[in-house]
């Protein structure tokens, strides 16, 4: 499998070496990682043709906290944390939906779509009372080719530096005028988030693990590692006479794409976002996947999928058929992580040694190890050593 290695891999004295495994389950690293890794990270909480009109709302629920994302009467889309600033209730519940002002159930405080407090019902018995200074707390948000992204804390770059490496190829796809493919799902994994980021970054585990994918690769599968993204993939191989029927009759049904060019008919790429989200990256949909930490050893799946309109009959068999392919892969990434998340938690394992060629599990190790430096020790620190960064 072709690779490139990062030009400053070996600026981390640990690059051979991958996270201690003390990292996958270990409750006071957990706390940490919140506040140094998770909390700055930029995190996907829909796509703005999901919210097109005035009103349309989506949450995310991220490290307890609940962020709503609304498109306002200006046309403009914000976020803000899901919480009245009156007594702390949430404002609305679910997923999404629409509304023409933001009503606390509560004690009925109303919000305009821009924040804004408008309406406290008995308002004279509050003293010394301004309602501009109790609008709903803003969340910072950005928007790159369509997606909407926010974060809790700064410190990173905009998403766009962050994706600026493959935006080029990006491009032709038409993120901006994708739309859903089906609801929004969330699936409950019993692993560290790590984990699956890990998974997902791996480029030995496709040719043993994965024949699907082994398949339709063949040894054209490629990583590469930038300073936040990560690109994986490579074309497909003709398998016509070889494989599942799922995998010969994609080849043989997916139909040409006009916008894309033509090393990209039959090429599936991947895009890994630090810290955890990934871009799956077809002709005929894309997917985007986010590894979101509810504890320790816990994890939620959060997944849709994205197309631009096309009712082809060749078309939406395509997508079926790509969709039946990534739940065979699916299903064999659960019982990989899974045994990989039982293994962390014996005491004869600390690290393990690293491939020249896992240049994307090397890049995401390097970087938390320079955010937490403790995650160079290969045995956890004496209890209490959190509070620093606490």
């Amino acid at each position: 499998m072709a690779t490139r290695l990062r030009p400053d891999d070996q600026a981390d004295p640990d690059a051979g070496w991958s996270l201690p495994g003390w990292l996958y389950h270990d409750p006071e690293w957990f706390a940490v990682e919140q506040a140094r890794i998770l909390r700055p990270s930029w995190q996907i909480v829909c796509h703005v043709n999901e919210i097109p009109a005035t009103g349309d709302w989506r949450t995310l629920e991220f490290l307890g906290e609940s962020i709503i994302v609304v498109r306002g009467d200006d046309g403009q889309v914000r976020a803000f944390t899901n919480v009245c600033r009156h007594r702390g209730s949430r404002l609305v519940d679910g997923s999404g939906g629409c509304a023409r002002k933001l009503v606390c159930p509560y004690h009925a405080w109303v919000y305009e779509l821009d924040g804004r407090l408008s309406g406290v019902p008995l308002k004279s018995t509050y003293p010394d009372f301004a309602l501009a200074d109790h609008g709903l707390a803003a969340v910072e948000l950005e928007v790159w080719r369509g997606f909407v992204f926010i974060r809790l804390a700064p410190g990173l770059p905009s998403v766009a530096q962050m994706l600026a490496p493959w935006d080029a190829e990006v491009a032709p796809y038409r993120f901006e005028a994708m739309q859903p493919l089906g609801p929004v799902r969330t699936r409950p994994r019993s692993v560290n988030w790590k984990n699956l980021c890990d998974n997902y970054s791996d480029n030995l585990h496709i040719q043993p693990a994965h024949p699907g994918l082994k398949r339709i690769f063949g040894s054209n599968y490629e990583t590469k590692a930038a300073a936040w993204s990560d690109w994986l993939g490579g074309p497909l191989l003709d398998v016509a006479e070889t494989g599942s029927w799922s995998e010969r009759a994609y080849l043989r049904l997916l139909p040409p794409v006009a916008h894309l060019p033509a090393d990209r008919q039959r090429h599936w790429w991947y895009i890994k976002l630090w810290p955890n989200i990934a871009f799956d990256i077809y002709a005929d949909q894309i997917d985007f996947m986010q590894f979101i930490p509810t504890g320790p050893t816990t994890t939620a799946l959060r997944e849709i999928s994205y197309a631009l309109p096309d009712d082809r009959r060749e078309m939406r068999a395509a997508r079926y058929l790509s969709g039946r392919i990534n739940r065979d892969v699916n299903a064999e990434d659960t019982v990989l992580v899974g045994r990989v998340q039982a293994g962390m938690a014996s005491r004869s394992f600390s690290v393990g040694q690293l491939s020249e060629t896992e240049v994307c599990l090397r890049s995401f190790a390097a970087k938390v190890r320079a955010l937490v430096p403790e995650a160079r020790q290969h045995q956890p620190p004496a209890p209490g050593w959190s509070q620093r960064y606490l």
